[in-house]
């Protein structure tokens, strides 16, 4: 099996879509007046502060810092745990993110040139597959925190 990538089309982490290489739509990420999305529910708080997520009919809420956890002072890697109890680790930098379990490298996110008509590209793994959800939701948990300097 093949990786599968995702291209990013929009920089705003509040409204922005993910397409597959034929232009296929796999995700897409929106702040409508009334929000319902499909697969996890993000619950902020008092002026978009951190809140909690709700992933489809899980009736538990999930802390947002749960979700982006910093393990060493001054590190860039935030960490999150699988709904099955597995941790997983964001290395993070301003163009580029890896969501990682332990050495495997289960996705990566990339900031595209300037010249490409998409913003980013997401590849994911077929190791990374089984909890595509789970990394979709905390690469834009984790970029949002980027965008609005949550510590």
């Amino acid at each position: 099996m093949s990786s599968v990538v995702l291209l990013q089309f929009g920089s705003d982490p509040f409204s922005f879509r993910f397409e597959d290489l034929q232009g296929r739509p796999a995700f897409t990420f929106n702040t409508p007046p009334l929000w319902v999305p499909s697969n996890s529910f993000f619950y902020f708080g008092p002026r978009t502060s951190p809140g909690y997520i709700v992933y489809g009919n899980n009736p538990l809420n999930l802390p947002m810092s749960h979700l982006m956890r910093q393990e060493r002072d001054k590190s860039s890697s935030r960490y999150f745990t699988s709904q099955s109890g597995n941790n997983y680790k964001w290395r993070m930098s301003n163009t580029r993110m890896e969501c990682m379990d332990g050495r495997t490298l289960l996705a990566s996110w990339d900031l595209s040139s300037p010249e490409d008509d998409f913003h980013a590209r997401l590849t994911i793994k077929p190791s990374g597959l089984h909890i595509v959800t789970e990394i979709v939701t905390t690469l834009i948990l984790n970029r949002m925190a980027q965008d609005l300097n949550w510590q």
